[in-house]
């Protein structure tokens, strides 16, 4: 079992890492994406600056928390589809009938299709992260858990964008509803928790997985907290047992190119 296990990551590690080569066949383009990416992330900055100049604190979240709160969404967000870009897009496979040819290969399905593809602009999100945190709130202990939490905030991203994008298995108009959800958990990533409040709050930490990817871990990393932390990851391995669980119920739904684009509503 130890074996399998083994050696199917080790065939995940390979297409990663082929998948990287293949986007810096054009070097120009590559490094294009990468700093491109880094310097739109950085015009947020000033907006912010301007804010936090005009009033102390926003939502409780004074500079600091805000870039702590920036780059663990950067970060997270440029793992995740660096590692597993395919994922957002598996609502378009499903819908094609392209999943046919992840259904030949030898390796697990799902793993598969996670990392069949990347995206050379996400290393771009996962160094502007972690360049806001050496440069405006560095500790080697706030770093750690940094690297520790844009890898966990990576797996609930890809788990909640699996789960969305598996929803397309039962309904065509699933992609467009999983497509608002990602974009919206991306959006809300990026402010203050403090600003929400009441039922829009309670969304935050339950259906979408902002509150438990970005805004407990930017808490822990301000003032550890253990119950926090272990909540944290219950939320990862819930979530991603769930987004499992649905894709290969829904796989078994799964024929034909022609039967998905016709058989559903």
């Amino acid at each position: 079992m130890l074996t399998v296990v083994k050696n199917q990551m080790r065939v995940c590690a390979l297409a990663v890492k082929y998948n990287i080569m293949r986007e810096m066949l054009n070097k120009v383009t590559f490094l294009t994406n990468i700093l491109f990416m880094i310097f739109n992330n950085a015009t947020f900055i000033v907006q912010w600056v301007i804010l936090l100049r005009l009033r102390e604190d926003v939502g409780g979240y004074t500079m600091r928390e805000v870039m702590l709160l920036w780059g663990l969404a950067a970060s997270s967000f440029g793992l995740s589809h660096l590692l597993f870009s395919r994922v957002f897009s598996l609502p378009n496979l499903i819908i094609s009938g392209k999943l046919d040819a992840y259904l030949v290969q030898p390796k697990n399905v799902l793993l598969s299709v996670m990392t069949s593809a990347t995206s050379a602009s996400a290393i771009g999100d996962f160094l502007y992260g972690v360049l806001v945190i050496c440069i405006f709130c560095f500790s080697v202990k706030r770093l750690l858990l940094f690297l520790l939490f844009t890898v966990i905030a990576a797996l609930i991203m890809t788990a909640f964008a699996l789960l969305m994008g598996s929803l397309t298995f039962w309904f065509v108009r699933a992609e467009m509803f999983g497509n608002h959800m990602i974009g919206s958990a991306i959006s809300f990533a990026t402010y203050p928790d403090g600003i929400f409040k009441g039922i829009v709050r309670f969304l935050l930490y339950s259906v979408l997985p902002v509150g438990m990817a970005i805004y407990h871990p930017v808490h822990i990393m301000m003032v550890f907290d253990w119950r926090k932390f272990f909540a944290v990851l219950g939320y990862l391995v819930l979530l991603s047992v769930a987004a499992v669980f649905v894709f290969y119920r829904g796989l078994r739904r799964y024929s034909s190119s022609s039967l998905m684009e016709s058989g559903r509503v």
